[in-house]
């Protein structure tokens, strides 16, 4: 069986992330464009089988890891005895509620030396995605590419950076947008995992990553921001510091 286990163990949180991306990917082929090809596989008559997503974006329907504790948490157990006793896509919504309850175990296993404000960060990251649930069972629709996070595209009532370098302020605040932050979840500073008041505190957003930051956290003042033609947040300038 291939591991399931990629070369580098994640660390970072957006190392987390990019793996907890890459395997969600990876089962929502299975669950979707895939999915006659993962019925197929799922063979009643074969013993206790695993719907594994990989690091890489690959999927694989197998027996579990024989080590024991395993080196990750690990799939449900015998997703492929339930499928002929139960309509198609009962059964496809079922692997998907267990295969997201495995993707979280997975990343909070890599995140288990985070700090609670890393924590908090990295599951408001994972939660402005759609469960695999809510895409398989028609909740939600699937998009051809998965974004990682779109809390970078609204404006926190204070300042915002457009693409063409400007600030711009935005008068509508969160408690006006007629629910549409709903669907978005809370904005958490990037650096130090806040949530937005609505006090008229200063936020700018990185071009690159669409995060959003306190400008006291990354010390940018609405007046130092007004120089600024593309704001990158430290966490986007180290990563080109190391390629």
């Amino acid at each position: 069986m291939a591991s399931s286990i990629s070369s580098s163990t994640p660390r970072s949180i957006d190392e987390i992330f990019n793996d907890f991306t890459s395997r969600r990917t990876a089962i929502l082929r299975a669950l979707t464009y895939d999915v006659d090809e993962f019925y197929s596989l799922c063979d009643p008559e074969k013993e206790n089988m695993c719907l594994y997503g990989l690091p890489n974006e690959s999927w694989e329907v197998t027996l579990p890891a024989e080590e024991v504790p395993p080196e990750l948490p690990e799939p449900v157990l015998g997703i492929n005895f339930a499928r002929d006793g139960m309509n198609r896509k009962d059964w496809l919504s079922l692997v998907a509620v267990h295969s997201d309850c495995w993707l979280n175990s997975v990343a909070f296993y890599f995140g288990a030396r985070l700090n609670r404000n890393e924590r908090k960060r990295l599951f408001s990251l994972m939660n402005e995605l759609p469960t695999i649930f809510e895409i398989v069972s028609g909740r939600k629709p699937l998009k051809d590419k998965t974004t990682t996070t779109d809390s970078g595209s609204k404006s926190r009532g204070s300042l915002k950076r457009s693409n063409e370098g400007q600030v711009k302020s935005n008068s509508k605040l969160p408690d006006e947008s007629n629910g549409e932050d709903e669907e978005h979840g809370e904005t958490l500073c990037g650096s130090c995992g806040g949530n937005y008041s609505g006090d008229d505190e200063f936020w700018i957003g990185c071009d690159i990553c669409e995060r959003w930051y306190h400008g006291k956290c990354v010390k940018i003042t609405p007046a130092k921001a007004d120089s600024i033609k593309q704001y990158k947040c430290p966490s986007c300038n180290s990563k080109k510091g190391r390629q």
